[in-house]
């Protein structure tokens, strides 16, 4: 995959549906906040987040798609380590961004 794929990929959704716009402005906050630490996520992180922007995956078989991910690869690169935690960080942070508002708004009934 392409380095800068996903921010532009996510620069068209932000055109599109609601629901759509919100999780690529999650996942690339998520992403965001991985590069101020100095870290880079996978394409395989990309990818994923890229399908549970368009609604093939939950956010939920997307954090369990990149656990597993990593615990299947078998060939071992030098920065695996460093994109694992940032490909993790991302998909919990994404996670607690897409659940958060709905437990505002069931408090607030």
């Amino acid at each position: 995959m392409k380095e800068g794929y996903l921010n532009c990929h996510l620069l068209k959704i932000r055109q599109g549906e609601p629901a759509k716009r919100e999780k690529a402005g999650y996942w690339q906050t998520a992403i965001g906040l991985q590069a101020v630490d100095g870290l880079k996520v996978s394409d395989y992180l990309q990818d994923t987040a890229r399908r549970h922007i368009e609604g093939d995956i939950t956010i939920d078989e997307a954090r369990e798609l990149i656990k597993s991910y990593y615990q299947s690869k078998t060939v071992r690169e030098p920065d695996d380590e460093k994109k694992q935690e940032a490909d993790k960080a991302s998909a919990n942070i994404t996670k607690i961004l897409w659940v958060f508002p709905q437990c505002i708004g069931a408090c607030q009934l």
